[in-house]
């Protein structure tokens, strides 16, 4: 990377003394007066990055610059520290209990979208590419956060450097206007609408006062057609080791093709787990006979469980990187190397794939993009081992239901982790109709087949409001829970469809909330007994009796 840097001194005339590049003086501390600054200079520099300063903060540290030229990130900045987190509050109504609005501590480096133009260095290519600070908001901190999250789309790595001040600053209060417009803008009308009824309802607004605002809203920016393409240098991938674990459980016709199509990857494993749960009756160890060539390990388990069998086969790995997989996918034969190389080239501790079902299009738009991930698909997802040594391995809770990835993810997002979401990574899931969580008859019924089959409720799980209280504030597990209430009347399909799909959701709507409720209280008695999360090599889980046998 270019390694001048020019400084954007916010709120004062006087430029101070600034080796590294240009300074920019805008003492017209507001959305347009920084945009306007920003689109001027961005014709005439040739410096590789861009350091926004709140001249209330003054001059910079030299050394947090030097290193974000050397990272792979694109944004550093200290939002976070200077009272953006949690805003805006609009979005507890909009997307509750995501990863993402869970901020991590004030003192963590990790990767937030809640960024703060008082401290904010940014790739200049990113400013030409995906636009600065948006003027239709009229408070700077609201500007910033949709240029944060604009930016997260879009594929940007952000990251928060809480190094780059040395002192805090106290959360800004925004502007009514500027939060339905922020919502507006990223989520749409419709979600407007529904942050603006829940407002009212809780008494955060008055009826007058949305209303007036409503009206004030603009139609949103074509953001979405902005396109980040990020340069890489090139990526020397690691011929160090890969431990590939597959947990399995009576799939065998499955696991046989799984292991077809490790034997013919470009970046061979150094070694493969399988952690085979199959009762002894109808065990067939004739299977792995057939693989004798790869470096092939089977952990037999007679109590099955997708946390303890995967937690196993963690403690038993060797590799530096870690590869989970499921054992109903197929995969092509760069698998591995491109894993290695998305990690390589983003200097990441996660790098997750999508899972597409026999018949299932692709994601289309910023969805099909390489971006910072929410999400840790276990069964497509590779891992650093030093990650999982901060974060922990999984939490017991989830030996038999639902969200033992999604508590993993939240872990090594709040530990700090960079996390990457590479679409691109694609495998065909075939979500085999025995084995899996359906022994445990889990995941009976999914968000799709909801939105297709008339009687299917995609309620949450007990294990799933588990997680939510483990990480979000009542007020946020109460809206997420509502929206999901809410989601049993929405169905795909034509208009007849839709309309069956409410009346039945209206004549099921009092046992859908009072099956919510059973299971919260359920969720609820979790929380005193667990989490029970083991540590890499430093516990040993013992579950029932187990045999190892090792192929050569």
């Amino acid at each position: 990377m270019n390694a001048m840097v020019d400084l954007f001194w916010l709120g004062s005339d006087r430029a101070p003394s600034w080796v590294l590049g240009q300074v920019v003086t805008v003492p017209d501390y507001s959305p347009s007066g920084i945009a306007s600054a920003v689109r001027r200079h961005l014709v005439r520099t040739n410096a590789g990055a861009v350091y926004f300063r709140d001249c209330r903060l003054g001059v910079p540290s030299l050394e947090p610059v030097h290193r974000f030229l050397e990272s792979r990130d694109d944004v550093h900045h200290a939002g976070l520290k200077l009272g953006q987190g949690g805003l805006p509050g609009m979005m507890d109504f909009v997307q509750p209990t995501w990863m993402l609005n869970r901020d991590p501590g004030t003192d963590t480096p990790a990767s937030s979208w809640r960024l703060s133009l008082g401290c904010c260095l940014v790739r200049t290519d990113v400013l030409r590419q995906l636009d600065g600070p948006s003027v239709a908001y009229s408070t700077v901190a609201a500007s910033a956060l949709e240029m944060g999250l604009r930016y997260l789309r879009h594929g940007v790595v952000l990251r928060y450097e809480p190094s780059l001040v040395s002192v805090g600053g106290t959360a800004e209060k925004l502007p009514l206007n500027d939060e339905l417009r922020f919502i507006h803008t990223l989520f749409g009308r419709k979600w407007v609408l529904w942050a603006v009824i829940r407002s009212i309802f809780v008494g955060r607004i008055g009826a007058r006062e949305a209303v007036a605002a409503w009206r004030r809203i603009d139609r949103p920016s074509g953001t979405d057609k902005l396109v980040w393409k990020p340069s890489f240098p090139p990526a020397t991938i690691p011929s160090g080791s890969v431990s590939v674990l597959i947990p399995t459980l009576d799939r065998y016709p499955y696991l046989e093709v799984l292991l077809g199509q490790l034997r013919d990857q470009t970046q061979p494993p150094y070694e493969i787990i399988v952690i085979d749960q199959t009762g002894p009756a109808e065990r067939d160890e004739t299977v792995y006979n057939r693989f004798t060539d790869l470096p092939l390990r089977v952990l037999y388990r007679e109590a099955p469980g997708q946390c303890s069998s995967r937690n196993d086969g963690l403690i038993a790995s060797t590799g530096e990187f870690i590869l989970l997989l499921d054992d109903d996918i197929e995969i092509g034969p760069g698998f591995i190397r491109d894993h290695l190389s998305t990690l390589i080239q983003y200097d990441a501790d996660t790098s997750s794939g999508i899972a597409i079902e026999p018949g299932m299009q692709p994601a289309a738009d910023f969805q099909s993009i390489a971006r910072l991930s929410d999400v840790l698909p276990a069964g497509i997802t590779m891992v650093r081992r030093r990650a999982l040594e901060r974060s922990g391995l999984f939490d017991l809770a989830y030996e038999k239901g639902q969200r033992a990835d999604g508590d993993l993810g939240m872990r090594l997002y709040l530990s700090g982790a960079r996390m990457i979401l590479q679409p691109a990574l694609s495998v065909l899931h075939h979500r085999a109709s025995r084995g899996g969580l359906r022994v445990h008859k889990a995941r009976r019924v999914t968000r799709s087949s909801s939105r297709t089959k008339l009687f299917h409720r995609h309620l949450p799980s007990v294990t799933e409001i588990y997680l939510m209280k483990r990480y979000f504030r009542p007020s946020q597990v109460h809206e997420a829970l509502l929206v999901r209430k809410l989601g049993t009347f929405v169905s795909e399909g034509g208009k007849v469809r839709r309309i069956l799909k409410t009346l039945i959701g209206i004549f099921c709507y009092l046992h859908t909330v009072s099956e919510v409720r059973r299971r919260e209280a359920a969720a609820e008695r979790m929380l005193a007994g667990f989490p029970r999360i083991p540590r890499l090599h430093s516990e040993r889980i013992s579950v029932g009796h187990e045999g190892t046998i090792t192929i050569h």
